[in-house]
């Protein structure tokens, strides 16, 4: 079982991103200032297109802001090499995505086990943990089936399983009940809100749905480019 996470604060200064689109610079963010504390939990909303998608992928060092500073835990991302930045999400970053992002032709342990074999653990202690993680998800009984062979709601289980087992100081979720029937996104929606209870991550999750981000603590609507406190 993963040991709990110890919450890491997130720090945005003068974050702005920009891109460019044919011979067109459109702005994305457009100077966002932010501060979660270790442990805090957060649901963005916006409009689509708004950029949320863009933000939590500055959050997780998956890309890098044209300008402005982005802080994990009190390390300045800018000055992280690209491969200490892999290391970085590796080790502290937990990713879930509307897409389940599984591979195919691997069963759920395999595919849960996959981030611990790339620090560096055995076969052995990979699976150990995989394999505890996906019996807190109810999935026990479904170690050895691929994605394929999964219900929607199955195959999100696994990637929240395999987003935790490193047991992440920040857990980063895009739309991750955007995919499901209104009963397996409920559920989980539970799952995931009980487990990061537990491990006692940073959690920010962008959603749609208002009635989801209503369960946080903290709301912040992403509205031309910055963000607006609810």
């Amino acid at each position: 079982m993963t040991q709990p996470a110890h919450g890491v604060s997130l720090v945005m200064a003068g974050v702005r991103k920009r891109y460019l689109k044919g011979h067109e610079v459109v702005d994305v963010l457009s100077g966002v200032d932010l501060s979660l504390d270790p442990g805090e939990r957060v649901a963005v909303v916006g409009r689509s297109g708004s950029g949320k998608s863009t933000f939590l992928h500055l959050c997780g060092a998956l890309d890098r802001p044209t300008s402005g500073t982005v802080r994990l835990a009190d390390r300045d991302l800018a000055s992280l090499s690209d491969s200490a930045l892999a290391r970085l999400r590796n080790r502290s970053v937990g990713f879930v995505f509307q897409a389940h992002n599984l591979l195919p032709e691997h069963s759920a342990l395999e595919n849960v086990a996959v981030p611990v074999r790339l620090a560096g653990a055995t076969v052995a202690v990979a699976n150990t943990r995989a394999r505890a993680l996906l019996v807190r998800v109810g999935l026990g009984d479904r170690l050895t089936h691929k994605p394929g062979e999964l219900s929607g709601g199955e195959q999100q289980r696994v990637a929240l399983a395999r987003a935790l087992v490193m047991g992440p100081g920040l857990v980063l979720a895009d739309e991750p009940t955007g995919n499901l029937d209104a009963r397996s996104a409920q559920a989980v929606f539970d799952l995931m809100l009980d487990l990061n209870e537990q491990l006692g991550s940073t959690l920010v999750v962008v959603t749609h749905s208002s009635e989801l981000a209503g369960r946080f603590p903290r709301r912040l609507t992403l509205h031309d480019g910055r963000f607006q406190e609810q």
